[in-house]
């Protein structure tokens, strides 16, 4: 009798007799996953300011508007939003970012992330 089990992917397998075995594990191998994004209900909001903490479990974004990125003097900056991830998804949204990044990069330039490097003197 065949017995129903769940995987960590969340795909139902069928537990088959040992001649089968290495055949379903092929079989799994070349299954994929998709995924289906409801963004039906997403808030989008814009930062102009981050900051990356972190424990040995998670790393830790705070995403908020600083009103005036070049005024001299303490600053208040609104945290808005806080994103909270292990590591490794840290690691694949690093890999995603630096990749578009990239792209962007080669369409329209190299980005200057110091400001005094940007201004043009005329």
């Amino acid at each position: 009798m065949a017995k129903e089990e769940k995987n960590e992917g969340n795909v139902a397998v069928e537990e088959a007799p040992q001649e089968e075995a290495a055949a379903n594990e092929e079989a799994q191998a070349q299954a994929t996953q998709t995924l289906k994004v409801d963004d039906s209900t997403v808030s989008a909001g814009y930062a102009n300011f981050c900051r990356v903490s972190s424990t040995p479990e998670e790393l830790i974004l705070d995403l908020g508007l600083n009103p005036n990125p070049y005024a001299p003097g303490e600053i208040t900056v609104n945290v808005g939003q806080r994103i909270i991830m292990n590591h490794f998804t840290a690691k694949r949204l690093l890999s995603a970012l630096s990749m578009s990044l990239q792209r962007h990069e080669q369409a329209f330039g190299v980005l200057e992330t110091d400001v005094r490097r940007r201004v043009v003197a005329k």
